[in-house]
């Protein structure tokens, strides 16, 4: 069995003891190390030459060359390619074991894994801090805004306005996205956000964003409560969205770097041009945006794009068939007329939904209803101040019946029928205070025209127009009776002559002279 490789404190510390007098046992019970290992050292420090306080001059290099030398008869161990290595290891599923098995059984004289990684991780030092982080690929954005802004000219107003700038870092890669917008609201975050996914033509399954009050509404390391727009965003695009602690840079350190490459690399070189207009300032971004992406990394092969293609590309979700609508969400209670407000217009919603309190989808074209996660109803959006939007299946039965017919649709079917029947109809709207309140017989009369003929309908209400009996129950009766087929009787006109016993005449009423004296 191979000695036991001390660390050069302790070998050290054996070349004191020994000059001091103390046995192989002693130093090694003092060092926790066996006496084998003892005598192995003391045995090479004198063949080496080397003794206390001597080797007190020497370094740590120097004395590892001494007391460690190498076999001259063994072949040496090759390195393994340490950017590849790096590299591969931000694969899913790669693991450093998996990757030393490979370099073992291409090189079977090689390091052992023990050493394998400790030579990786002496490697991977050097690298810049962001870069030696361990990122899975596709997994893991971040998203924030830079410090910095660009004065930009507002076409309409000649007014320079500070524009911001929206950066968008992969973990794996380094690729990196940015455009400019004209705020940090809701809806720029999360245009910006359709527009990163867009351009990375794929989906992070996990999106890191800052604790910016626009994307997240209570600020929680164990329960963040999302802005819902952006919960929204999140279940369209299928990422998960886990905001970085408070006051904790290193959790997003990946996008802290980005943005300060991004200032440096895209707004500085700006800061002397005169731009007019958002889209002539972000067709700008995007060219130095492209030259950043195929920059050459200094401590890696390759560049943001090459990595990109290789490693995170390959493993991004991929884009929804539509991009995300930009929609917001309210909350509202249903009225007892089982309508919603929203924005001073009234949509409507199944009745057995009154008094409770539902959530409010709103897009630039519809208007999206929901109670306990299901929707409800859905209508186009409308700007009608005041108006009403109504569904007529959410009405109640009863309502339904009731504003199914009209005054002139009612007297339109009567005239259908025939032009006594409608003549009717409009009579008995007529003879009502509110025109609603004769529905009901006009509605029995279209029940009438089921179980009758057409004709004996129309024969049934000329006849009750004639008698002066305009009502659903003579027209019923009418037709019960079987009226409808008995010929009318012409009305018998009286003569009477000039003549007669019974005619007297003016001067029958006149007053008699007796009459005349007494008054």
């Amino acid at each position: 069995m191979a000695a036991e490789r001390l660390s050069m404190r302790k070998l050290r510390e054996i070349l004191r003891l020994a000059a001091l007098g103390q046995s192989r046992r002693a130093i090694g019970r003092s060092l926790n190390v066996s006496h084998n290992t003892v005598g192995t050292y003391l045995d090479r420090a004198t063949t080496a030459g080397v003794s206390w306080p001597t080797c007190a001059s020497l370094d740590d290099a120097a004395l590892d060359a001494l007391l460690n030398p190498a076999d001259p008869g063994a072949a040496p161990r090759p390195l393994p390619d340490w950017p590849t290595v790096h590299q591969e290891r931000q694969r899913k599923g790669v693991t450093l074991r998996l990757l030393w098995l490979e370099y073992k059984s291409a090189h079977p004289s090689g390091y052992q894994y023990s050493q394998f990684s400790a030579l990786y991780r002496a490697w991977a030092e050097t690298l810049d801090p962001v870069l030696r982080q361990a990122y899975t690929a596709g997994e893991k954005v971040f998203v924030d805004y830079a410090g910095q802004t660009l004065g930009v000219v507002e076409p309409t107003t000649g007014e320079v306005r500070e524009a911001q700038l929206f950066v968008g870092v992969l973990g794996a890669s380094n690729y990196t996205f940015a455009e400019l917008t004209w705020s940090q609201t809701l809806p720029d975050w999360i245009a910006s956000h359709t527009r990163m996914y867009a351009y990375f033509g794929g989906v992070a399954r996990v999106t890191v964003p800052d604790n910016l009050r626009t994307g997240v509404r209570h600020a929680c390391f164990y329960d963040p409560d999302l802005n819902p727009t952006y919960a929204d965003l999140a279940a369209h695009y299928g990422t998960t969205v886990l905001p970085t602690r408070i006051a904790a840079p290193r959790d997003k350190a990946k996008v802290e770097t980005a943005v300060q490459i991004c200032e440096r690399w895209l707004l500085a070189p700006l800061r002397h041009h005169t731009l007019v207009g958002l889209a002539t300032a972000n067709q700008e971004i995007a060219r130095l945006l492209r030259a950043l992406n195929d920059r050459p990394f200094q401590k890696l092969a390759g560049t943001r794009r090459t990595l990109f293609d290789e490693v995170d590309r390959p493993a991004l979700l991929p884009l929804p068939a539509q991009a995300y609508e930009y929609a917001e969400w309210k909350k509202a209670r249903v009225n007892i007329d089982y309508h919603v407000e929203v924005e001073r217009h009234y949509y409507s919603v199944p009745h057995r939904l009154l008094r409770k309190a539902v959530e409010v989808r709103l897009t630039t074209t519809a208007v999206e209803i929901l109670y306990g996660g299901q929707r409800v109803a859905l209508h186009a959006r409308s700007q009608r101040r005041g108006g009403f939007t109504t569904e007529p299946t959410h009405r109640p039965k009863s309502h339904q019946q009731h504003l199914e017919w009209s005054p002139d649709r009612l007297i339109r079917w009567g005239h259908a029928v025939g032009q006594s029947t409608g003549v009717l109809i409009q009579r008995i709207l007529e003879s009502k205070p509110h025109p609603e309140q004769g529905y009901r017989a006009c509605l029995g009369l279209m029940s009438l025209g089921k179980r009758y003929t057409p004709a004996r309908l129309e024969a049934a209400c000329f006849r009750a127009l004639r008698s002066g009996a305009a009502s659903y129950r003579s027209v019923k009766s009418i037709l019960a009776h079987g009226l409808d087929a008995v010929p009318l009787e012409e009305p018998s006109t009286l003569t009477l002559p000039s003549t007669h016993q019974h005619v007297r005449g003016a001067a029958y009423f006149l007053p008699t002279p007796q009459e005349n004296l007494s008054s």
